[in-house]
């Protein structure tokens, strides 16, 4: 059987600090702080997790952390991968610009309007994608290359040679 773990020994600024952290906002930080001061009093983790409400493996994280990172582990972290990537990098900036400026029936579509389904089922075509992402998250990636997507506008027209004279406003 492992031994029980526990906290290093704190210092007295290191209490301080943890002290002030139960006052915090963020309870996030509350239930860190509360941890290591119930470790440093000589509670052991299931002692602590059934006290606070909370399970034997979240102890083990938060002591673990603070051995690591000390006062930094207070902090929240960001809970993206770290293998996590845009889709759509910067080198694809100016390819898919120039993309939208141009027709979707270049490449072989019905429809002379860009859709996110369609700017989609071309970049994977292209192979810019490893797969053909959803609507969604293709926007999201041309938002981020700063490309504003806006719906395309349907405008009426008429195969009459006359429409375009025709159209205008009458003088009076």
């Amino acid at each position: 059987m492992k031994p029980p773990i526990f906290v290093r020994t704190l210092t007295p600024s290191e209490r301080q600090q943890l002290q002030a952290g139960l006052r915090s906002p963020d309870a996030f930080t509350v239930r860190r702080c509360q941890i290591l001061l119930s470790s440093a009093t000589g509670l052991r983790p299931p002692q602590i997790a059934r006290n606070l409400g909370c399970a034997v493996r979240t102890v083990h994280y938060v002591l673990h952390a603070f051995a690591r990172e000390g006062l930094a582990c207070l902090a929240e972290k960001s809970h993206r991968p770290h293998s996590a990537r845009p889709a759509l990098d910067d080198r694809f900036t100016e390819p898919l610009k120039d993309l939208l400026h141009r027709s979707p029936r270049l490449f072989g579509k019905t429809t002379s309007l860009w859709t996110l389904g369609l700017v989609a089922a071309v970049c994977h075509g292209k192979g810019w994608t490893p797969r053909q992402f959803t609507r969604e998250a293709i926007r999201i990636a041309l938002k981020r290359l700063g490309i504003r997507w806006r719906r395309a506008k349907h405008w009426i027209t008429s195969p009459d040679p006359a429409y375009a004279r025709k159209k205008k406003p009458a003088t009076a």
